[in-house]
């Protein structure tokens, strides 16, 4: 039996034992269970000194002279051990680089706290120099010889630059070109994302504006502006201009202007389909030589079956909204050639004539099918009552399906001096309601640059308020020779 370790303490509790205990009397531990201790071994430091033996703790010998350079290692004895008891470090052995060629003696290290030396020829961010070093990006500059040159092996082995892998031709790193070349639009927020079906970003989420909430055209003497405004979700107004030519020859004009009512199913389509096809109706008619205020009338009744046409829905459509209206909307016209203004309406939207000469009076040339309209009309309330009134735009005529009977309103005008005139909406109207107000923000030179009058009557109506889709429509008159032909 192996002799006991002598215990001064319980290894488990701590409680004090005497000689010759083999059981701790106060936790019962086995005291025979206790290794032994190990012998106790110098731990050799870091430059390989080991302690004096029967030195006290920590008392070290002088570590050996540094060997002379290119010492080799110490020859193995015949039972393995080094035949010289001199300690080497591994800083006494000289040095290699990458290409097995020694390194010069005695380069002194870079400065305490400086940062690691790059790699020679690693540059991603500016071109190789020619001469020295770089300068590393802590701002540290080398001393002249602090790094010493590479052997020509090295360098020869060693490229100027580690260049990244170029990317792959295949797949652009534009997101707005992989968009585009995927056959879609991009989006007008990120520039980044595909434009899906329903008009938002596929990576933002962010709706886009539609082709439809601000359209211009200019055609021959005629222009109309359309904008959607600064509260509705969409433009549900459309315009339709053209020009043609009468049979003797003398030009006409022609200015269509729908405004889709909004408690009712595709507004925006009704507009569209209206405009064009009271446009294109009277763009025929009119070379054929059908007096321009037949022609009107005609073209009112075809709007009217376009629009109706949009009522055409499978059954399981209207079981799902068995209370929805059919498409509808409100629709105004003006064909003006030399000498005669022809104007066409049903609804609330409206054609006001403005003359060159401001000096002239000027004069609203429709009458509102309206619940206002009908109030004045009746004497039952004066007209800036009625239009006071919450139901004052409630209409009373439209183009629809649904509508109680359709009847178009047409007049004819000779005027006897030039002027302008001006098609719209409501959202244009109820910033300007009266004709005075219309002549007043009309500009002067409208008759000449409808276009540019165009846009500044919508920005009129947007600086209002714009609670409106807002539609403008401006015809001058007499007529101007442009050549035949609908734009």
């Amino acid at each position: 039996m192996s002799q006991m370790p002598q215990l001064s303490a319980c290894p488990s509790c701590e409680e004090p034992l005497e000689s010759g205990d083999r059981f701790c009397g106060a936790c019962g531990y086995d005291l025979s269970a206790v290794p032994a201790r190990p012998q106790d071994n110098p731990t050799i430091t870091m430059n390989g000194s080991v302690p004096v033996q029967g030195a006290p703790a920590g008392a070290y010998p002088e570590p050996p002279p540094v060997p002379p350079a290119g010492a080799g290692w110490p020859v193995p004895g015949p039972d393995g051990a080094g035949g010289s008891q001199a300690a080497h470090l591994p800083t006494d052995l000289q040095g290699t680089d990458a290409g097995s060629s020694a390194l010069p003696p005695g380069s002194p290290p870079p400065p305490p706290g400086a940062p690691p030396a790059p790699a020679a020829g690693v540059r991603f961010d500016h071109p190789p120099q020619a001469e020295g070093h770089p300068v590393p990006p802590g701002g540290y500059a080398p001393q002249p010889g602090a790094y010493p040159e590479q052997s020509e092996t090295y360098q020869a082995q060693q490229p100027d630059e580690y260049l990244l892998q170029a990317p792959d031709p295949r797949v652009s790193a534009d997101p707005a070109a992989q968009a585009a070349g995927a056959g879609g639009k991009v989006c007008v927020a990120c520039r980044a994302g595909r434009v899906d079906d329903d008009g938002y970003c596929e990576n933002c989420g962010h709706a886009q504006p539609r082709e439809r909430d601000h359209m211009e055209q200019e055609s021959g003497p005629v222009a109309a502006v359309s904008d959607r405004g600064l509260r509705h979700h969409r433009n549900e107004d459309a315009f339709a201009i053209g020009s043609t030519a009468l049979p003797d020859g003398s030009p006409a004009s022609v200015a269509i202007v729908c405004d889709g009512v909004s408690s009712a199913t595709r507004p925006d389509d009704a507009s569209m389909a209206a405009s064009k096809a009271a446009s294109e109706a009277l763009l025929a008619a009119l070379p054929r030589g059908t007096h321009p205020q037949q022609a009107m009338h005609d073209a009112i009744i075809a709007a009217s079956r376009a629009v109706n046409s949009l009522a055409a829905e499978p059954a399981t459509a209207r079981e799902h909204a068995p209370h929805q209206n059919a498409p509808a909307c409100t629709i105004v016209g003006a064909v003006v050639t030399s000498g005669l203004l022809i104007v066409g309406w049903v609804g609330d939207s409206r054609a006001y004539w403005v003359p060159v000469d401001r000096s002239a009076p000027p004069a609203r040339l429709t009458e509102d099918d309206s619940w206002a309209a009908q109030m004045v009309a009746a004497g039952l309330m004066s007209e800036a009552e009625a239009y006071a009134d919450e139901r004052a735009h409630a209409i009373t005529g439209w183009l629809g399906a649904d509508a109680y009977e359709l009847e178009p309103h047409t007049a004819a005008f000779k005027p006897d001096r030039p002027g302008v005139v001006v098609v719209c909406t409501d959202g244009l109207w109820n910033y300007a309601e009266a004709a005075e107000e219309m002549a007043r923000v009309v500009p002067l030179d409208a008759a000449t640059h409808p276009l540019h009058s165009a846009r500044v009557l919508v920005g009129h109506a947007l600086d209002g308020g714009g609670h409106d889709n807002v539609t403008v429509a401006l015809v001058p008159f007499p007529a101007v020779s442009q050549g035949a032909g609908s734009a």
